[in-house]
Order: C-alpha cells, then sequence, then structure tokens
C-alpha cells in the first residue's frame, strides 16, 4: 500500500532558500560585471575595442557575453554552495541592490566620461 501526500502534507515542506538567492545574487553580478566593463570601454579608446566579438556589433557584443558568462558561472557556483541552505536574504538582497546601483552609476555617461582620456 503506498502513502500518497495530501495538500496539507505538501503546504508544510520547506524548502531552502539557497537556490533563489543564489539567482538573485548571480544576477547583480552579471549586472555588475556590465557596468564594469562599461566604465573602461568608455573612457578610453585603448580598451574600448577590446571585448569586441562581433564587428556587426561592436564592443557591445564582448560586454555583454563577458557579463552573461559572469552571471552563469556565478550562478552555478553559489547555487552549488547554496542549494540546501538558508543564506540570510536580507544581506543578499542589500548587496543585490548595491551591486546593481553600481552598475547604473558605472553606465551613466557622466560617470564614465569623467574617467574619459583627452
Amino acid at each position: 500500500m503506498s502513502e500518497t501526500a495530501t495538500p496539507s502534507q505538501l503546504e508544510d515542506v520547506e524548502r531552502p532558500t539557497g537556490p533563489v538567492a543564489a539567482a538573485v545574487l548571480a544576477t547583480a553580478i552579471g549586472a555588475f560585471v556590465l557596468g564594469l566593463l562599461t566604465t573602461p570601454g568608455e573612457a578610453s579608446t585603448g580598451v574600448h575595442d577590446f571585448p569586441e566579438f562581433d564587428k556587426d556589433v561592436g564592443p557591445l557584443s564582448g560586454k555583454t557575453i563577458l557579463a552573461v558568462i559572469a552571471y552563469f558561472a556565478s550562478w552555478a557556483l553559489l547555487h552549488g554552495l547554496w542549494r540546501r541552505e538558508n543564506p540570510a536574504l536580507r544581506a543578499i538582497f542589500i548587496a543585490s541592490a548595491v551591486l546593481i546601483a553600481l552598475r547604473v552609476l558605472a553606465t551613466f555617461p557622466t560617470f564614465f566620461q569623467a574617467f574619459a582620456s583627452e
């Protein structure tokens, strides 16, 4: 005789929050990497064309590809570390908000033009 779970038993199952925390923080890391690559690329002509993987798209192709690689690498690492854990979500969300705010700052023209070589 096999037992099946009732709906009330399924609601009582507590799942770890680590996979969600890993996805949120990895997204922020990927966004931050994009901002980190934008500032030197726009400020310096020598660095500007370095990440150009596709001539039709230009340097943006390399910046976005590297940001996506950073996202997937950090997500895989964090997911592996936290898949059965319950990390402090507040700290992760604050860190994510800070990284995303730094990304927005780094891609603001006024900010990266301040570093431009004359």
